[in-house]
């Protein structure tokens, strides 16, 4: 499964002067496409365009919300992480194909032999909890 990396970017506020481009629009247009073009250049696909609000100081206590129009952006970053890299606790369906689970691993660990350390005892097939039983004794109220 491919994994992406995202960029997010202020949208242009005003288009560029351009020979060629006579109306507010076409400079806008050109000036977005310019830093769509730039972008691509560089493996960037275009996503989408959102607008979101940002909450900003006005003086010394006040605050209004203005609205951001954003462009965002994403590529396919490469597989270069290993599955010895992985965490351990993370479930299978992000796991790619043929990688030890929680469970494989859960089977290779040992109680611990410290009295204070405690390590895993009981063992459950994947998807189903082990049963608990009674609380172990050294640790009682007195």
């Amino acid at each position: 499964m491919p994994r992406f990396e995202y960029k997010v970017i202020p949208a242009p506020r005003k288009g560029e002067k351009v020979k060629g481009a006579k109306t507010p629009t076409d400079r806008f247009a050109h000036a977005l496409t310019q830093m769509m073009n730039e972008l691509g250049r560089d493996g960037w696909d275009y996503l989408r365009a959102e607008t979101l609000p940002c909450e900003e100081r006005v003086g010394f206590t006040g605050k209004t919300t203005t609205y951001q129009n954003l462009l965002i952006f994403r590529r396919v970053v490469e597989e270069a992480q290993t599955t010895d890299q992985l965490p351990p606790d993370l479930p299978a369906f992000f796991r790619p194909e043929g990688t030890p689970g929680p469970s494989a691993l859960a089977s290779s660990l040992r109680p611990g032999t410290d009295e204070g350390q405690r390590g895993l005892t009981a063992q459950a097939p994947e998807g189903h909890a082990p049963s608990l039983g009674p609380a172990r004794g050294g640790l009682a109220a007195e």
